[in-house]
């Protein structure tokens, strides 16, 4: 088994033995190692997995084009917005950038200087630029990062991301990967309930979070409580404008992209 016999597909990690796996590090395969969190509220329409059944699905997609490794996701993060409500976990900054940077040394020690870190989360972004630089540093290897929710963005007809419509992201992707996990009924409920939440935002003159320079820590909160902004729901957007097409314009693009850079970046591929 060796890469030139495969150019154009790649393998998952998890379903190799050690030789195998030896055998493609050694041929500079790159390992492509997911991450999203399996347990994290999207509100009351989306499972708790939609981080980590995203992730994997583009991993799966970028798999199946290049001659790549895909690693077992990290299917926890440091995800402290969401706390407050039953079900999500977290981890301490400090705890997942340990994690995740003793993953990628494992690689490195194995032989591989070629991975990129299949990022699906927002909080998440800071702690991994942290260890990417860490990586660098001790061992001059450049790891290279793929943040999802932004990317794919012209598949929702937006050229930025935001928080206004990660809804509307997460629930298109999942309409079009894992339909039968959407509560559609409960997206009628959250449309009907539309103009009640309005009175669950911060006023106007609040400066939470309405900042247009200034960035401050968000942690939402099913119930009024000190620091919390409150959000019943658990939702940040409107999921009711999602559609199954979207999703998969949006899978399309994000692994377009990816695909485009990591040619560039690795021109082997």
């Amino acid at each position: 088994m060796t890469a030139s016999s495969h150019p154009r597909s790649g393998f998952r990690l998890a379903d190799l033995t050690w030789v195998d796996a030896a055998n493609l590090l050694g041929d500079g395969l790159p390992v492509v190692i997911p991450i999203g969190a399996a347990s994290r509220a999207h509100g009351p329409h989306l499972p708790l997995g939609t981080d980590r059944l995203v992730a994997e699905v583009v991993a799966e997609r970028l798999l199946a084009t290049l001659p790549v490794l895909v690693a077992p996701c990290i299917a926890q993060g440091f995800q402290p917005a969401f706390m407050d409500y039953p079900g999500s976990q977290h981890l301490e900054a400090a705890t997942f950038q340990a994690l995740v940077t003793e993953v990628i040394e494992g690689y490195l020690r194995h032989g591989s200087e070629r991975i990129l870190l299949l990022n699906n989360g927002i909080a998440t972004e800071a702690p991994l630029k942290l260890v990417a630089q860490d990586i660098l540093h001790r061992h001059g290897v450049r790891i290279a990062t793929a943040d999802l929710p932004r990317l794919g963005l012209l598949g929702l007809g937006s050229s930025t991301a935001s928080a206004d419509d990660l809804d509307e992201r997460d629930t298109s992707l999942l309409l079009a990967i894992q339909p039968a996990l959407v509560r559609l009924d409960r997206l009628q409920e959250m449309a009907a309930d539309a103009e009640d939440d309005e009175d669950d935002l911060p006023p106007e003159d609040s400066d939470e979070p309405r900042l247009l320079s200034l960035r401050r820590p968000l942690r939402f909160t099913p119930e009024e409580r000190a620091g919390g902004v409150l959000n019943r729901s658990g939702t940040t957007g409107d999921a009711t404008t999602a559609t199954a097409e979207k999703g998969e314009a949006l899978l399309a693009a994000m692994v377009d992209e990816i695909v485009a850079d990591l040619r560039l970046l690795w021109t082997d591929l």
